[in-house]
């Protein structure tokens, strides 16, 4: 796949307190959507936690994501679409970790920080094979709702996650806390080469095949 065909997104850089001023209302409607979609029965109800780990706070050392719940609320919405689910790939996981330290350390939020401008390339380098692969790389969300509806209403990360032929997630975050940002993200999506690709839905979004401008955050 040629730098012409891949689709991949990367947030335009703003403050922390603007990002955050539009968090609540982001917040919101992500959660309205995992409950639209049935999502609720995710949430961790148990008498230990008071809320649900989408809500957790992330901007504190050594906060992890919750991949297993990205995944139900992606693959929520992909649902809505007419599109297949997505599951959680430990290496995946790993590889996003590594994305987002990597931009935290340096303080960058691009995809291509050691040479590699193709998300599938820079996969393929650490042996991860894949037939689709692309990414959404962030800094400044402080939870795992912020995220999801920053995502979804910036067309190149929605676009990335309602990808068709992807099945399997990534996600990883790192804290900086010298950083203005505080918290950079990444999201890989992809399709690994050993595994059948998902077939659309009739009247799904078709796959992104073009290369996308950088979007500006919604949420």
């Amino acid at each position: 796949m040629t730098a012409a065909v891949e689709t991949v997104a990367v947030m335009t850089r703003i403050t922390p307190l603007r990002h955050l001023s539009r968090a609540p209302r982001a917040a919101a409607a992500a959660i309205a959507l995992a409950l639209a979609a049935g999502l609720s029965g995710c949430a961790d109800t148990s008498p230990s936690r008071s809320q649900p780990s989408f809500y957790d706070y992330l901007g504190v050392p050594g906060a992890t994501v919750d991949a297993a719940m990205a995944a139900s609320m992606i693959s929520g919405y992909r649902a809505n679409h007419g599109l297949g689910p997505v599951s959680v790939d430990p290496e995946l996981d790993r590889l996003a970790a590594a994305q987002a330290a990597v931009m935290a350390s340096r303080n960058d939020i691009r995809h291509a920080l050691d040479g590699d401008r193709q998300t599938k390339a820079r996969l393929a380098k650490a042996g991860y094979v894949t037939t689709t692969a692309v990414e959404n790389v962030s800094a400044g969300y402080r939870t795992l709702a912020e995220a999801f509806s920053g995502w979804r209403d910036s067309p190149p990360h929605n676009k990335n996650m309602l990808n068709p032929a992807v099945t399997r997630i990534g996600i990883g975050i790192a804290y900086a806390p010298d950083s203005k940002y505080k918290v950079f993200w990444s999201l890989i999506l992809a399709a690994p080469a050993s595994a059948p690709a998902a077939t659309a839905a009739a009247g799904s979004p078709a796959s992104a095949t073009t290369a996308a401008a950088p979007a500006k955050p919604a949420g």
